[in-house]
């Protein structure tokens, strides 16, 4: 058996980011600081490189002070475009395109799901509708049909800058007896979501993005009720997958991937997918598990084509 998810707090309301266009002022403060150091290395002493914020230097001081104030603007605009995504995409009619399909499998033995005892967490007799009769609720993440196919696994053709229109906005996802459906969604490039509670329970949701550079907290409603809520995840230093947690009952976990452009699929229960509607051309596919990891592959489609691709996961 796998071990127990831990909630994660969210005590720390700084962290959460009040975020400027996708970038967190700690990090914009932390940029203009730096910035503002530099008048100490133009030969500036630390009270004059105070006095350059209110006071109208002569000569060298005031050519650095110009400098300073100008590096400031910049700084801020570099970082905040980092925080953008780097092309917008263009929705055009798709006269000659082609049709990807394939299917993603895995082989080995698949990995235990986590258990949980449902005595330790609030609502245990609701949510031990889903158990195992014995007091413990699993989380199962890795699901494979009997001959191989690999459910959930968001399958991404890369580089797309024009094409068929997004057919949604707002990714959906519910609270569905004390656990989040879909265990894998895809938000757009608005990069929204709308989370509906099913139960006559209540839940924290958490989300949160994480790589080796940290964790950003994207999304958090403390308290969600049956009317459910819509958000922005807000994603930044281009990250591209989060995970969704409640921190009342920890076995309520799901994962959502954000995409650029609407070319896109997650694999059905069999493992197969297909994405229409594709431009000619050539493309990196990515395929994304959250357990799993990631296969990619570079793909050229012709005019009016149809084009396979098989992706094997193996066990870890």
């Amino acid at each position: 058996m796998g071990h127990e998810g831990a909630a994660v707090s969210c005590e720390d309301g700084e962290q959460r980011g009040k975020l400027v266009r996708g970038v967190s002022t700690v990090d914009l403060h932390r940029t203009i600081s730096v910035l503002v150091r530099t008048s100490a290395t133009l030969g500036l002493g630390q009270s004059a490189g105070r006095d350059t914020a209110v006071t109208t230097l002569q000569g060298r001081g005031a050519s650095v002070k110009r400098s300073i104030i100008m590096g400031l603007c910049l700084g801020a605009v570099v970082h905040l475009s980092m925080g953008l995504p780097a092309s917008a995409y263009d929705t055009v009619v798709v006269t000659d395109g082609a049709v990807l399909r394939g299917t993603v499998t895995f082989e080995g033995i698949v990995p235990e799901p986590k258990a949980f005892e449902l005595r330790r967490f609030p609502d245990r007799m609701f949510c031990g509708a889903i158990s195992d009769g014995d007091g413990y609720r699993f989380l199962k993440e890795v699901h494979v049909e009997q001959g191989g196919g690999l459910k959930d696994v968001v399958v991404v053709v890369e580089g797309v800058q024009r094409g068929k229109p997004f057919t949604f906005a707002s990714a959906q996802v519910e609270a569905n007896v004390c656990q989040f459906l879909p265990f894998v969604t895809v938000v757009s490039d608005k990069r929204q979501l709308t989370v509906t509670n099913r139960d006559p329970v209540s839940h924290d949701i958490q989300g949160y993005s994480y790589d080796q550079a940290g964790v950003d907290i994207v999304l958090h409603r403390p308290s969600l009720k049956a009317t459910g809520t819509t958000d922005i995840v807000q994603l930044v230093k281009g990250r591209k997958v989060f995970t969704m947690q409640c921190g009342m009952h920890p076995y309520m976990q799901n994962w959502g991937y954000a995409i650029d452009n609407p070319y896109y699929a997650v694999t059905d229960s069999d493992g197969s997918f297909s994405i229409g509607d594709l431009p000619p051309g050539t493309y990196m596919v990515k395929a994304w598990h959250p357990i799993l990891g990631i296969q990619e592959r570079e793909l050229t489609v012709e005019p009016n084509g149809a084009a396979t691709l098989n992706v094997r996961f193996d066990a870890k």
